[in-house]
Parts: C-alpha cells; structure tokens; sequence
C-alpha cells in the first residue's frame, strides 16, 4: 500500500464536484472507475497511485468505486471497468480503458498536464485581484506560445471590452472569425461590443424615452429605444421594445430589431427559459 498523499481521494456523491469537477479548473483530475472484483483494476490502480505520489500535486487522483456511486459511471458512460478519465476546467478531455502498462500509464497522463501557454490561462482564471494590465500581458504572452490556443484570444478580447477598449477587443474577435466560425463565448463578445456601439450612438435610456414620447408611433425611436436599454444591460425591456418594431415595421427598422434580438440572446446564453420564450415570439412576428 502507498503512503497516504493528499493528491489522491476516494470519489462520492457527495464530494465529486468539489473533488474532481471544481479541483480541475486548478489541475488536472484523473478518475480512476474501477470494482473490487475487477483483477484488471487491482493492477493498474497501484501504478496510478505510484504516480500521483510521485508527481506531487501535478494531478489529482480520484478513485471511484462503481459499485459505491453507479451513477457517476453512468454520467461518463462507463462500458468496462478499469476506465480512466483525464478532466481538466471540469469537462472530459481524454480516457482510456483497461490495464495498461506503467510506461503507458505515465506517458499519458503527462500529456493531460497544461502546457505552458495553458498555464498562464490558469493563473488568470485563478488569481484574485490580477492587475488588468497583467492579466493583458500574460494573456498575450500564452498567445505567443501557442499562436493556436484561440480561449486565450476570446478571453482577451473579453478583457479588453471589460476595459472599455472595444477597438481592440473587436481585432481579436476579428481574427477569430477568419476561422469561419466563432464559439459561442466569442460571439458573445463579439454581440457585447456591437451592443455598447448602438447604445453609444442610440445615446441614454431617458433620452431615448423623452424622444419617443414626443412621437410614439416613430419605429426609429422606438428603435433607438431598444438600442439604449440593451446596452444598460436592461435586456428583457430592450427585447420586448425590439420586437414591438418588429410587429410594427417588418420592412423598415424590423431587420435591425431582429438583429438586435439575437445579440441580446447571444448575451443571455444562459438564460434558456427568457431565450427560448423570445425566439419563439421572434418566430412568429416573421413569419
């Protein structure tokens, strides 16, 4: 039996989030599934528990019986035990099943560490109360690294509009769409700027209520409206405002209010239910 290490853990119900989905935005967790009766696992979950010791906190070892949490098995969809999970930021990145050789064992998990670009990653995420002008710098240096690594470019470009530098934060949005693509984190960044830019220009939310009260039936105002209370972050308003121009000028301003309704539900990305209820009166104002 090995010493006792503090990299090493039995997984519960009760202490998986913690121990394995929470601790792996810190280091990378490797979920060792196995039984009592498996003859593979009594093997293998030595050699995991040789390693974790003697990598020292490089990982985080979590054992979990099958017979003691079945339903963890079945939320990585165990087919066979000995199952070997790598989790890193809390979602799976790699696996593999069956006794394995030490050499094996060890090479692999090896290659689930950070690299360094992805380190510094780490440390942004991590480090409370990081000056924004090293949060910038590391972030450019990751890039550097790893020209590839594009969270890092999404994350800057987050940073940079957090700092009101939306010209910047905009370049690197830019540079990721000449992938032809952007991940839903990107794009909403990307929703972010375009929403401070017409509120910009839409001018204040008072403002933009005393205009359209001195002409009520003006889609532009009405318009402008929405534009204001987006960018105050006054979303619901601002989608119930946009879709009253819809209703009313489908073939004037209804296209910039449609628009408008999708950068807002790109900003509300996690808020399903208020998402899905205006898309779908969206839908039917089109159509």
């Amino acid at each position: 039996m090995p010493k006792k290490s503090p990299w090493i853990v039995d997984v519960t119900l009760e202490n998986f989030e913690a121990e394995v989905l929470e601790r792996s935005r810190e280091v990378p967790v490797i979920v060792d599934f196995w039984a009592v009766w498996c003859q593979p696992c009594q093997l293998l979950m030595p050699i995991l528990e040789k390693l974790a010791i003697e990598m020292d906190g490089k990982f985080r070892l979590a054992k979990a019986n099958t017979e003691e949490v079945p339903q963890l098995a079945a939320s990585f969809n165990v087919q066979g035990v000995p199952a070997v999970f790598a989790v890193r930021d809390g979602a799976i990145i790699d696996f593999f099943d069956g006794m394995r050789p030490e050499d094996f064992v060890r090479d692999w998990i090896k290659r689930q560490f950070p690299s360094e670009a992805e380190k510094l990653l780490y440390e942004v995420r991590n480090t409370l109360g990081i000056d924004p002008a090293e949060v910038e710098a590391k972030l450019l240096q990751a890039i550097e690294l790893d020209p590839k690594l594009d969270v890092a470019k999404t994350m800057l470009a987050e940073h940079l509009y957090e700092q009101h530098r939306d010209d910047d934060a905009a370049k690197w949005i830019a540079s990721l769409e000449e992938r032809g693509f952007l991940e839903p984190e990107a794009a909403k960044v990307k929703a972010a700027i375009e929403l401070r830019k017409l509120g910009a220009a839409a001018g204040g939310v008072d403002d933009c209520r005393a205009e359209l009260a001195a002409a009520p039936d003006d889609p532009e105002k009405l318009m402008k409206l929405a534009e204001a209370l987006a960018a105050a972050g006054q979303f619901q308003e601002s989608l119930d405002t946009a879709l009253a121009v819809v209703r009313k000028d489908r073939a004037g301003q209804g296209e910039t209010a449609r628009q408008l309704m999708v950068d807002i539900f790109r900003q509300l990305a996690d808020d399903e239910e208020l998402v899905n209820d205006y898309r779908r009166k969206l839908a039917a104002a089109l159509y």
